[in-house]
């Protein structure tokens, strides 16, 4: 293992060397300096990586282009603040929004930007709430009461001993009056209609205790803005992942203080510990889809370097801890990318008969390989295999059966015999011959990565609110097939978008978008996964009675998933799960000699008339996003 992560490092450097000494440019293409690397495996290891490196880089210029663009149309300008401030005068409901400010010996210029973002809100009803943790720098203190003189609305403590991050903010917390309490750093700057926006919410949806927005980066000491976050809405699964709330996050005061504020002693992570806290009893949490706070990228912050400060770290493992065992959990906690996303495996309490059900049809080498893999990397014990063979032909298949029904303790092999051929029906007849308290619907083209794989995904399924559990599934050549899916986009020969793969075909070792690693690197909720690999306990998908056969070659699992998360069921990905799925090879691609484009028409028109508003709004890709294909990328139309 050791040496496994020396050889990784020594890659790294090198590649990264490699990055600037191994390519170069001749009349606009770029040349690889690659002689001998087919010769020598590690070098062409270092070029490929390399090659990822750049990528990845040129990809980040281009979106950090585009949200140049999307800033300057969207940033609010002085006519459209005006009209706010008019506006907000005649609410319903205006609440007293406590803004919790913690200082602890602030760079002067930061500061005051800071508090001016909050002066120049075009919601008036507010307060500042600053709490300084005893500031060894004269300034700060001079700042706060210079402001306070100015606006009568801004209170301050100057607290007598250094508490850290957890004390000041509950010392913010202790004088603050109002309906709602909002979080901000001391030297980041909220956007002039940040607390408009919240209130706006707030008319239209009363019942709100918790809200977030998205968010951007400024350069320390420059007002160019970069780096934007655009979140999904509320996603518990993410959450468990990454604090993906963080800024800008408004919550009800009551709520916060009855679940004990800011707990001392999970410094750096005590924000994402109060999210989580109280989103215990939460049905709704509400999210502001466009970027309302700049979070500072100081040399020390962890918006510029997210190792600076370790202790954090240490803090956010015990949060996700803490939260597993409020919840009645076993869990192992640990890095799924190191100082971005962690993995929380939960542990089953008892080992349930787990019914791996396949569709099949000869292709011998396929379902050979998938049942090998099976038998070869699987460490769950309790399970059974339920062929559903529908019309095999081939002998060797048969006699393929006759092998694996010997290897495996419990096997099945169902004929379905119906035509034309109906996977919806097909996985319908599977689960009525099976026996398991759980159901994982598998593509006969998979191969088993992840020896874990079906204890991964069972620890979710076995939870009370959670649907369906997918996986991340991989083309042969280690191309991105599915990292979830995304509602609403693609569309081939001009028809409709209804739903296709996050990331698709895209690579992500190294990511080749720097952006793949946030918005799938981690657990999260999608409102569907493939079942190319899917798990559903029994009861759930009998709740929704299954798969419905009016879909029979497409958008079956689309359908599926949407009926579990219509029911109030949460669908999960998890990115550590990981097949190879040779797709479509069984059945072909739509529009494909194998299969019927006159139904395939058919099924996206019944898709439309059945889930036509959560396809036009995916509540977990973001409505800024472009439709054409699923890469998290900003319209620019």
């Amino acid at each position: 293992m050791k040496l496994k992560k020396i050889t990784i490092k020594i890659r790294n450097r090198l590649a990264a060397r490699a990055t600037k000494i191994l390519y170069f440019t001749v009349k606009g293409k770029r040349i690889f300096l690659n002689k001998y690397t087919n010769q020598i495996p590690v070098l062409s290891s270092v070029i490929s990586f390399a090659d990822g490196r750049l990528v990845s880089a040129h990809t980040s210029r281009v979106r950090n282009d585009e949200y140049a663009v999307w800033f300057h149309k969207n940033y609010p300008g002085k006519a459209k603040l005006q009209r706010q401030k008019a506006e907000q005068e005649k609410f319903k409901i205006r609440p007293l929004i406590s803004v919790l400010l913690p200082t602890y010996n602030t760079d002067p210029s930061h500061l005051k930007e800071c508090i001016n973002s909050v002066l120049v809100q075009t919601y008036n009803n507010w307060e500042l709430c600053i709490a300084d943790d005893a500031s060894t720098i004269q300034s700060t203190q001079e700042i706060i009461k210079k402001y306070a003189k100015q606006d009568s609305r801004i209170k301050y403590v100057f607290r007598k001993k250094n508490g850290h991050i957890c004390e000041a903010t509950n010392s913010s917390l202790n004088i603050a009056s109002g309906k709602y309490v909002a979080l901000l750093d001391h030297d980041d700057v909220l956007w002039p209609n940040a607390l408009y926006e919240v209130v706006t919410a707030i008319n239209k949806r009363p019942d709100i205790k918790l809200l977030y927005t998205d968010e951007d980066k400024i350069k320390e000491d420059s007002d160019e803005h970069t780096d934007p976050f655009f979140k999904p809405d509320w996603s518990p699964e993410l959450l468990r992942s990454i604090n993906y709330i963080t800024h800008f996050a408004v919550l009800d005061r009551k709520l916060a203080k009855e679940v004990g504020g800011f707990r001392k002693g999970y410094e750096g992570a005590q924000d994402w510990d109060l999210f989580l806290r109280v989103s215990d009893n939460l049905k709704y949490v509400h999210h502001i889809p466009t970027v309302l706070y700049s979070w500072r990228m100081s040399k020390n912050s962890t918006a510029t370097k997210p190792s600076a400060k370790y202790y954090a770290y240490a803090n956010q493992k015990k949060v996700l801890e803490d939260d597993v065992r409020r919840r009645g959990l076993v869990a192992n906690i640990k890095w799924q990318i190191p100082y971005l996303m962690w993995r929380v495996d939960y542990k089953s309490q008892t080992k349930p008969l787990v019914s791996i059900v396949i569709p099949t049809k000869d292709q011998f080498k396929l379902i050979k390989q998938c049942l090998s893999s099976i038998k070869a990397k699987t460490d769950y014990k309790n399970m059974e295999i339920v062929i559903v063979d529908t019309g095999s032909e081939d002998k060797k298949v048969w006699e393929l059966y006759k092998k694996y029904q010997k290897l495996f303790k419990a096997i099945k092999i169902v004929k379905w015999d119906e035509k034309p051929f109906n996977f919806s029906a097909a996985c319908n007849f599977g689960a009525k011959n099976s026996s398991g308290e759980y159901l994982l619907f598998l593509n006969n083209d998979t191969q088993v990565i992840s020896s874990s794989w079906i204890d991964d995904m069972l620890g979710y399924a076995q939870q009370r609110d959670i649907g369906a559990v997918g996986a991340k599934l991989y083309y042969p050549d280690g191309r991105i097939q599915h990292a979830g899916v995304i509602l609403g986009v693609g569309g081939q020969n001009g028809t409709p978008g209804i739903a296709g793969h996050f990331f698709p075909a895209f690579i992500d070792n190294p990511p080749q978008d720097p952006k793949m690693d946030l918005y799938a690197g981690g657990a999260r909720n999608f409102t569907a996964v493939t079942a190319a690999c899917l798990m559903v306990s029994k009861k759930n998908f009998n709740k929704v009675n299954g798969f419905d056969p009016a879909f029979q070659i497409a958008f079956n699992d689309v359908d599926f998933c949407l009926k579990l998360y219509s029911s109030g069921l949460r669908n999960v990905y998890l990115p550590h799960v990981r097949l190879y799925h040779h797709e479509s090879v069984s059945v072909g691609q739509p529009g494909s000699k194998q299969r019927d484009e006159g139904v395939f028409a058919k099924e996206i028109k019944m898709m439309i008339k059945k889930w036509g508003p959560i396809i036009k709004n995916d509540p977990f890709y973001h409505p800024e996003f472009r439709k054409d294909v699923a890469s998290a990328r900003l319209k620019m139309d």
